[in-house]
């Protein structure tokens, strides 16, 4: 089959002043309370049809985030389900990062077209839930299916108000991963650290070599989406973004892990703010690196690539070990007509059969969201004879969701990573930049806090 389904997809053209409206209101009630109480069905974007070979099936439009080289996994699963039934066609549509695909989705329920499965990330999912735009998965599985099926502390996370809204897929976790080679070389433990402070006895070592004419850093800290990562490092250091929606970011150990990480770039000048950091860990520019399991695949292949070995492990601790969950789940829209939702569960069953499930987690290093699919003969041999990959699989019962300021206020992810940024790049004091963000976080809990609550 001819794979034009991942070219970019963008739905329907409103006019300026409305499409403006809607990206600046992403997280605003109003607007997503318009897109799930506009009534009437939705029409399916991008003007596709079912191929001929595949006529007379029900198409199904599922809206990806997923570049290479996860994309063509998906893609790889659709064309196996294409292939061994009869009754529906799924289409995959690329629409970029998790924030571009959600903002296009807000757009095309305005101008009423919906994918009829999208791929929401675990901030994103949350506004479409608080503005009444998902419908629940429930009526589409038989009573306990999703709770027999899929891992149950990942489930969990979609359920509010005793149903399930957000369908784990590629869910992730961050690893800490290490070079090998270079830990040898230096002479330091070839073992992940049990501590920040090991870590750091273990710099002056790691960080006076060089690979290709450049000194090695320790560390790179993701540029974009790093409140991500250091969601853990405020943990791990006794604080917190927030306990529930009272906003602690400018607080204790938030600040003390932020300044930790500006003295490691400014003071110590052996770690520094990267672009692509799972790039510059392929390249031994970086020694370490804390992301998520989804890099797992791509660094592990520039790994060998470049001649060098790569380990992971559990995240080190300071006063505490404390990780996070992250990455997307699949939503459907409740104005989508009911025969799509029904056809689009029978692939959400499709991608939960275990040898699926394992498929999905070999091929992307994402976690193995189906209980089952970590007894599959493949994944099993594969953590064996690689351990790398049974790294997330473990440390998954440690994991907790990130803090609801993050997930629930809108834009709380932007605000608190380009915080981040001043800290890493232009030298500021965590104090104040996490001072100015807890600012307007609150002013952001203040707005949405009731409604907010009211789902909860």
């Amino acid at each position: 089959m001819t794979r034009t389904a991942l070219r970019e997809v963008t739905g329907p053209v409103l006019d300026r002043r409305r499409m403006l409206g809607a990206g600046a209101g992403l997280g605003l009630a109003a607007t997503l309370s318009a897109c799930g109480q506009t009534t009437g069905p939705v029409a399916q974007p991008g003007g596709g049809s079912v191929p001929d070979a595949f006529r007379g099936r029900t198409r199904v439009v599922l809206w990806s985030t997923f570049a290479d080289p996860v994309g063509p996994a998906l893609q790889n699963l659709v064309d196996a389900f294409n292939r061994e039934q009869r009754d529906v066609y799924v289409e995959v549509q690329f629409q970029g990062t998790y924030d571009e695909c959600a903002q296009k989705a807000v757009i095309s329920l305005l101008g009423a077209q919906a994918p009829d499965l999208c791929v929401l990330s675990d901030v994103k999912w949350y506004k479409f839930y608080f503005g009444d735009a998902l419908e629940p998965w429930d009526s589409y599985f038989a009573r306990g299916e999703l709770e027999r099926t899929y891992n149950p502390r990942l489930l969990s996370e979609g359920v509010r108000k005793g149903h399930i809204w957000w369908l784990p897929l590629a869910r992730s976790t961050p690893l800490f991963y290490y070079n090998k080679t270079l830990f040898k070389k230096a002479g330091v433990p070839v073992r992940p650290p049990e501590s920040y402070d090991e870590l750091y006895d273990w710099s002056r070592h790691i960080t006076r070599q060089s690979v290709g004419g450049k000194r090695v850093a320790l560390e790179g800290y993701q540029k974009v989406d790093g409140d991500w990562q250091f969601q853990c490092s405020a943990w791990q250091w006794g604080g917190a973004y927030s306990k529930g929606l009272d906003v602690t970011i400018d607080e204790g150990g938030a600040v003390a892990a932020g300044e930790w990480q500006r003295k490691l770039i400014f003071r110590d000048k052996i770690a520094y703010m990267a672009t692509e950091p799972t790039a510059d860990m392929g390249n031994q520019l970086i020694a370490t690196l804390v992301t998520s399991t989804g890099a797992l695949k791509k660094i592990n292949e520039m790994a060998k690539a470049n001649g060098w070995e790569l380990g992971t492990g559990f995240l080190p601790k300071k006063e505490k070990f404390a990780v996070n969950t992250g990455g997307g789940g699949l939503g459907i829209f409740k104005r989508v007509p009911r025969e799509r939702k029904e056809a689009a569960a029978q692939f959400v069953r499709f991608l939960a059969r275990p040898e699926n499930a394992a498929r999905w987690a070999i091929e992307t290093g994402y976690l193995p969201v189906v209980s089952a699919a970590v007894k599959e003969p493949t994944l099993v041999k594969l953590m064996k004879n690689d351990p790398a990959f049974a790294t997330a699989v473990r440390q998954l019962d440690l994991t907790r969701p990130c803090d609801q300021v993050r997930m629930m206020i809108p834009n709380a992810n932007v605000r608190i990573y380009t915080a981040l940024q001043r800290i890493w790049s232009a030298n500021t004091s965590a104090q104040q930049a996490f001072a100015e963000v807890a600012d307007q976080l609150r002013k952001g809990v203040n707005r949405y806090g009731p409604m907010i609550e009211e789902h909860l």
